[in-house]
């Protein structure tokens, strides 16, 4: 066990922590508790990079904190009503179509790299920029405002994109 795959698993257990204080309205303490989660995000990426601690589960596991993170935070402000639900659905049926389609190629033994692309690398950073803002201006008690308009439109374009991409890629594999 490196120190990366504890700092991600404790990643990992933020998400019901950030979830249940969005959900009791606890705005400045799901904004600092999810502002965490995202520096340990780039904390264990730079450290496994740096001190060579890459792992196969380290691979496995980032990501799926980061999906397990995103999805539950617009699931929630989605369904408190902050943000609206076709949002929620586009980042929801992203990663569920990516997650999908490994499991079919591994069905079909045709087991599938799983590497992140840059549009991807972009789409999370804009979703989590995203969220930050929304909780941000909710523990200001600022309301919703036009950059969260923008916001959203960049946030589904991205994700659409990214999810386009990875389509465009798993079929590509799956033919060949």
């Amino acid at each position: 066990m490196t120190i990366p795959n504890l700092i991600t698993i404790a990643r990992l257990i933020m998400v019901p922590i950030v979830v249940v204080m969005i959900g009791q309205g606890l705005w400045t303490s799901a904004f600092l508790v999810f502002v965490v989660a995202g520096i340990s995000d780039a904390a264990d990426g730079l450290i496994a990079r740096r001190y060579h601690l890459r792992s196969e589960l380290g691979a496995y596991l980032d990501p799926l904190a980061d999906k397990a993170l995103l999805v539950s935070i617009y699931v929630t402000l989605s369904v408190v009503g902050v943000l609206p639900g076709w949002l929620a659905i586009i980042v929801v049926s992203r990663d569920v179509m990516i997650v999908s389609a490994i499991l079919v190629s591994r069905l079909m033994d045709k087991p599938v790299e799983i590497k992140p692309l840059f549009v991807s690398k972009l789409n999370t950073a804009a979703q989590i920029a995203f969220a930050a803002l929304v909780l941000g201006m909710m523990a200001a008690h600022d309301a919703p405002s036009r950059p969260l308009s923008w916001g959203m439109f960049v946030v589904a374009a991205l994700t659409v994109l990214s999810a386009a991409a990875y389509l465009a890629r798993w079929l590509r594999h799956m033919a060949g």
